[in-house]
């Protein structure tokens, strides 16, 4: 059936805006005025008045982690508790006394971040997590993902002692040579190992959750990292999970699989299976092998350059050797596949650029798209060598948000002053698309928007970090729609409101184009399509 939409300001990845546009069978056939809307009516054609209201391609988180998302969603929400450590632990024993755990089970929680902490400045430790239990082992996960910490039993199950060696690409904390209850990096596998986890229903029911939340954000395309959320639980199952939910119709975000393997004979066997990039249908598809290179500037992980201003202890965490990085992009390179790594740190940045020169040397590709997730800290010698050699940059601009607080104290002023520079990027030729790395941050893609046209935070206005890389409205809008479809080889499928692209749009409340800049984030979201489908109504 035909559906005309009138009376709207409709953005299709173009200005000015226009008024109507018509959807059938799933995909948009008509973009235009009300008048040219009317010429298209029919017998049985439904009509819609928008009664002004905006509307735009649905949004395109093109890096976040929607299994884990979903995980996360059924765990302690310690983002919301992360004011104070005291805060933290109240929350962990307020959910244990809600949500007693059965035998075998963990108390899991995910979303501190000490610098908020307001009682101390330190990471919470085993002897925290202690006064939560001592019989139920704990694992409470910051909200950057590259840290957790454990309780005194969770470190007895795991027989982690002071004579326990630390795990290259990782660390495991030590305080007066007892292990202190903190995993950073790859350490974490291990805890991640004996936690029990979820079968395929289970998986399937994080899945359902998850996708439900993204659309009440206006998200209905997710560039997703999920193998790697339980290392125990094979691609297959994940891979199965989303069939099983696109064949029976629950699938209500289009998902492009950010496929992480942390070896080279893991992923041949991926590969010799039939999975390179673009295997799939328009729900669920496979997309670049995803690698994480280093850690998280907020854990003090990213790997730099120099000593962390803050900490010359430390330049952070590499998480691959340069042969290891080597050997697994330019094998993807080489048989058809994307490559996107993890690059937060200007050090891990030189491992990532050389290993993408050596690859596109030995076997060239026009159109390979390989990219840089996140790419925050930079030098300005890095951004031109991302431009020259066509790299993709999927950026996070809602990461501003906390970072505009602790940039500049992490690595120094020199380094601030080129890092973060996605609009200088952008003015090199480089694209660049955005998202959140959900649940690192909520997929909330009006605050993300918001903190790309700002630089400043949303909580307490702190900046503009570097103002000359404020995103104007049209590009905020377009690293979120178009550029996330770019990513994913689908600009010609979806990403704009056009004759023949996929009918995935959202409605808004308030026209972002006219609305100050400092409220783009408290636009409502009103309505969510996919396929023409109504998958949320606020």
């Amino acid at each position: 059936m035909k559906t005309i939409y009138k009376n709207g300001a409709v953005y299709t990845g173009e200005l000015p805006l226009v008024q109507a546009f018509a959807v059938e069978d799933g995909k948009f056939i008509f973009a235009g005025s009300n008048a040219e809307a009317d010429a298209l009516a029919s017998d049985g054609a439904e009509v819609i008045d928008l009664q002004g209201k905006f509307v735009c391609s649905g949004f395109n988180d093109s890096h976040m982690h929607l299994l884990n998302y979903g995980g996360s969603l059924m765990k302690a929400q310690l983002a919301e508790h992360t004011t104070s450590l005291a805060d933290m632990v109240k929350c962990l024993s307020d959910f244990l006394a809600e949500r007693p755990c059965k035998e075998g089970a963990w108390l899991q929680g995910r979303g501190w971040n000490q610098d908020y902490f307001t009682d101390t400045e330190r990471m919470p430790n085993r002897y925290d997590l202690d006064k939560v239990s001592t019989d139920t082992p704990i694992c409470a996960v910051r909200a950057c993902g590259h840290c957790l910490v454990v309780n005194s039993k969770a470190l007895e199950i795991l027989g982690v002692t002071a004579d326990t060696p630390q795990p290259e690409g990782g660390e495991i904390g030590m305080e007066n040579g007892e292990p202190d209850g903190r995993f950073f990096d790859n350490a974490m596998d291990a805890v991640y190992q004996v936690i029990p986890v979820p079968d395929k229903e289970k998986i399937k029911d994080m899945i359902r959750i998850a996708c439900k939340a993204l659309n009440s954000y206006g998200v209905t395309s997710s560039q997703t990292d999920d193998y790697c959320v339980y290392r125990s639980v094979p691609w297959q199952t994940v891979n199965d999970a989303y069939k099983e939910l696109e064949a029976s119709g629950e699938l209500t975000v289009r998902v492009y699989e950010q496929s992480n393997f942390t070896d080279l004979l893991s992923l041949k066997e991926f590969v010799e299976a039939g999975n390179v990039t673009g295997f799939g249908t328009e729900m669920f598809k496979i997309g670049p092998l995803k690698m994480l290179g280093d850690g998280a500037l907020g854990a003090r992980t990213a790997f730099l350059s120099r000593p962390y201003a803050d900490d010359p202890s430390t330049c952070g965490i590499p998480v691959f050797t340069q042969e290891t990085m080597d050997e697994m992009i330019g094998y993807a390179n080489a048989h058809g596949m994307q490559a996107a790594v993890h690059t937060i740190g200007d050090a891990c940045l030189d491992r990532v650029l050389s290993a993408y020169e050596k690859a596109l040397a030995e076997c060239p590709r026009d159109n390979h798209r390989h990219g840089i997730v996140h790419c925050q800290i930079t030098r300005a010698d890095q951004l031109e060598k991302i431009a020259k050699l066509k790299l993709h940059v999927y950026a996070q601009s809602i990461f501003l948000d906390y970072d505009n607080h602790i940039v500049e104290e992490r690595v120094g002023k020199e380094l601030a002053s080129t890092s973060y520079s996605w609009k200088t990027l952008m003015q090199k030729g480089a694209t660049v698309s955005n998202g959140t790395d959900c649940p690192v941050e909520l997929p909330d893609a009006m605050s993300c928007m918001q903190c790309a046209v700002t630089r400043t935070t949303l909580r307490d206005n702190v900046g503009p970090y570097l103002p000359d890389q404020k995103f104007t409205v049209q590009e905020a809008l377009d690293s979120y729609t178009c550029c996330g479809a770019y990513a994913s080889f689908e600009e010609h499928v979806k990403g704009k409101i056009a004759e023949g692209m996929l009918a995935d749009f959202v409605v808004l409340g308030e026209n972002p184009f006219e609305t100050d800049e400092s409220h783009i984030k408290d636009i409502p979201i009103c309505q969510t399509f996919l396929g023409g489908k109504n998958v949320y109504s606020r």
